[in-house]
């Protein structure tokens, strides 16, 4: 699965996940750092990848254009996570949620639990 990361969530998770043979890149990798939310939607539609992100807009994004894709991932955890323990978190539960991201989903992971809406959001 090929993921884009936001910029609000630290660099080091890329290479956590590359390392565990996920296709992780940045949108500072791609020179996006500081781009409208729209914009890294976009990119993330283009280029085929899941997009990563701790910013809720993404889902009113979605919601607002009627789109099936691209498949957003939502991490709502409390402040102080590492790049080691997003990276755990991610890794444990994306595997099942292949399926569903490909066809096109909103997924939300929280310590506690990950919650699922497939696209489009209506």
């Amino acid at each position: 699965m090929r993921l884009l990361l936001d910029e609000n969530l630290p660099v080091a998770l890329a290479e956590h996940l590359n390392s565990s043979g996920w296709d992780a890149v940045t949108v500072g990798e791609l020179g996006m750092k500081s781009a409208p939310d729209a914009a890294v939607l976009g990119r993330a539609l283009s280029d085929h990848r899941v997009l990563v992100s701790a910013d809720t807009d993404f889902g009113a994004l979605l919601a607002s254009s009627g789109s099936a894709q691209p498949s957003v991932v939502l991490l709502r955890m409390g402040s102080g996570r590492r790049a080691e323990q997003l990276a755990g978190l991610m890794i444990a539960n994306l595997p099942p949620l292949v399926e569903d991201l490909a066809a096109g989903a909103m997924v939300v992971i929280t310590d506690q639990r990950v919650r699922v809406r497939r696209l489009p959001l209506g």
